[in-house]
């Protein structure tokens, strides 16, 4: 018999709907698209051919319609992985929890969850208004410090660990292949750096000088299994670590809008981005 999970652990709202999200199950669809602004939902749904429900709590914005016949959900998560790590959760609560009586199902569904977000390049070659495709993430945040071994090839983890002297292991997990195989090859694959914060965590200095000292020129001269160190942003790692341990089909899109060694900073970064959701949802649904 399936544990009965604590009101305390798994709490709903007054109306039976997930806590922060804010959502019941019959307003999710099983193909869902992430960004982390709220105000770009819209700039993902207006490309639907209808909305069946619209739906808000903090930063967690949800539309969800149809696009071409296929049920569709887009939904803003905020910035970081302790954000993904909430949305990750309460996504999963919603298919594979009965709300009511608080046990798991005895059959788990897997969802398609595609993050459309925004990305730095720290390799030359790769320019601004690119579309990247995570193929592997690396996290240096502590979120996998509290969860299961991550199963799989660890190596890119243990390399970031000792460049930088870090004190705990960063994790390391992969894209659905999936999901991967059907992009177009416009998008270049690569391996994405999460760091848990903007500033010092991805080496930028404007009034603190940050404690490890060209951070992004170490990661980005390293190399395994013939692959470099590719971008640099702050979701990724935390949705496939998640992904992997729960069960779903994870993808991390990327328009590249800041290439560091360059110094340069995409002047049509909100065309490159309306690209890139363009090309997804054509892909996807």
């Amino acid at each position: 018999m399936s544990r009965q999970i604590p009101e305390s652990e798994l709490i709903l709202n007054a109306d039976g709907s997930i806590y922060h999200l804010h959502l019941k199950p019959e307003n999710l669809a099983s193909l869902v698209f992430t960004v982390g602004d709220p105000d770009r939902v819209e700039k993902v749904s207006k490309y639907f051919d209808q909305i069946d429900f619209k739906g808000q709590k903090r930063e967690f914005v949800t539309h969800t319609g149809r696009l071409k016949g296929k049920r569709v959900t887009v939904m803003s998560t905020g910035m970081g992985t302790d954000n993904v790590e909430i949305l990750m959760t309460e996504l999963d609560s919603l298919v594979n929890v009965d709300l009511k009586t608080h046990t798991v199902k005895p059959r788990q569904q897997a969802l398609d969850i595609i993050r459309l977000g925004t990305s730095g390049s720290m390799q030359p070659d790769l320019p601004v208004g690119s579309l990247l495709a995570a193929e592997v993430a690396v996290g240096i945040d502590t979120l996998m410090q509290f969860y299961p071994h991550l199963e799989g090839n660890q190596n890119w983890s243990q390399l970031v660990r000792d460049t930088l002297g870090l004190t705990f292991l960063p994790y390391q997990a992969s894209a659905s292949a999936e999901l991967l195989a059907k992009l177009p090859s416009e998008f270049h694959r690569g391996v994405t750096l999460t760091a848990p914060g903007f500033y010092a965590p991805q080496g930028r200095e404007i009034r603190l000088k940050p404690k490890l000292e060209n951070m992004i020129e170490r990661l980005a001269e390293l190399e395994e299994g013939g692959l470099k160190m590719t971008n640099f942003e702050m979701e990724t790692a935390g949705y496939y670590a998640m992904g992997q341990l729960l069960g779903h089909r994870m993808l991390s899109l990327n328009a590249i809008v800041a290439n560091r060694p360059n110094g340069q900073f995409d002047k049509e970064a909100e065309k490159t981005m309306d690209r890139m959701i363009h090309t997804a949802l054509d892909v996807y649904c």
